[in-house]
């Protein structure tokens, strides 16, 4: 059995385990459902990590005048595991507008919460968005209280977006036939199809924490639309050895390469982060996405 095929057979059971997977769902302890009660957010725990939403559902985003649901990039987060002694590790993704960019990062700064990263995810977004990663380490509780200032200030003083143009009419998208392309299996949210895909063989800890997949360790895939006229848009996590052949990838398959960076400061090994953007028939652009997955060994 070939490579790819082993990888497709694998689907339906990866698909099952991830069923199994949820219904063994970890039960929360009682600092993280403090620390969902300070921020005032909801929240999941799983796999050690707990996974706060900061959903950016007050706005109204399109790309190049095409409707773009909240879960296909714009849902902001913040994540905590435990580390040595008693201690957390935080990171997250803050989805900013730009006039929020600068009064987040000084809340962030007066309360000791570091941000290692500012950059776009998108080309040709209205309005104009900008992705913020923090840090932090110590108690759960002191964590929640020094970040909420700084997820306070998020959608305060932006004005309602109007609402978006409506979706084109057709067919909705195959996942299935995605799922098959791609080598594996997704989650629906909403319009949105999204494959998240782990990088295990990236051995990462901070102070004793693994960083792994719900810590922003990870590939991932976000489309909408229909089979004949979808979006994509996702992220590929990249040793510094495989960003060239990545981009090479992306590009032969007529994906927009967005922005490059990295997540996390004083990390070792270096990752890299790709965020790219297409559209087109949507089996054309899963076939661009597994094309990136090929240099990954993925």
């Amino acid at each position: 059995m070939t490579h790819r095929m082993t990888r497709v057979a694998s689907v339906a059971f990866a698909a099952a385990l991830t069923v199994h997977t949820a219904a063994a769902r970890q039960e929360m302890p009682a600092d993280y459902q403090a620390v969902l009660k300070t921020v005032g957010k909801t929240g999941d725990f799983k796999d050690g990590v707990l996974k706060v939403n900061i959903p950016r559902t007050d706005l109204a985003v399109t790309i190049k005048g095409r409707p773009a649901p909240t879960p296909f990039g714009f849902g902001g987060w913040l994540a905590f595991t435990k580390g040595d002694g008693g201690h957390d590790v935080m990171m997250g993704d803050l989805v900013l507008t730009e006039d929020e960019v600068n009064p987040v990062l000084s809340a962030l700064q007066a309360n000791g919460i570091e941000a290692t990263a500012l950059h776009n995810h998108f080309f040709w977004e209205t309005p104009r968005i900008f992705y913020m990663h923090v840090h932090g380490h110590g108690l759960a509780a002191d964590l929640a209280t020094k970040v909420k200032p700084a997820v306070d200030l998020i959608g305060r003083a932006t004005a309602p977006s109007p609402p978006p143009a409506a979706a084109a009419p057709g067919t909705a998208i195959d996942t299935a036939a995605l799922s098959k392309i791609i080598g594996y299996p997704g989650d629906q949210n909403g319009a949105v199809f999204k494959i998240t895909i782990g990088r295990p063989d990236i051995a990462m800890r901070e102070m004793g924490a693994v960083i792994n997949a719900r810590m922003g360790l990870n590939t991932w895939a976000a489309f909408v639309g229909t089979d004949a006229d979808a979006m994509v848009a996702g992220d590929v996590a990249m040793l510094e050895s495989e960003v060239t052949p990545v981009l090479t990838a992306l590009r032969r398959n007529n994906l927009n390469v967005v922005a490059m960076h990295h997540h996390m400061v004083n990390a070792r090994p270096v990752v890299i982060f790709v965020h790219y953007w297409g559209a087109g028939p949507a089996a054309q652009l899963a076939t661009g996405v597994r094309a990136a997955l090929d240099v990954l060994g993925k």
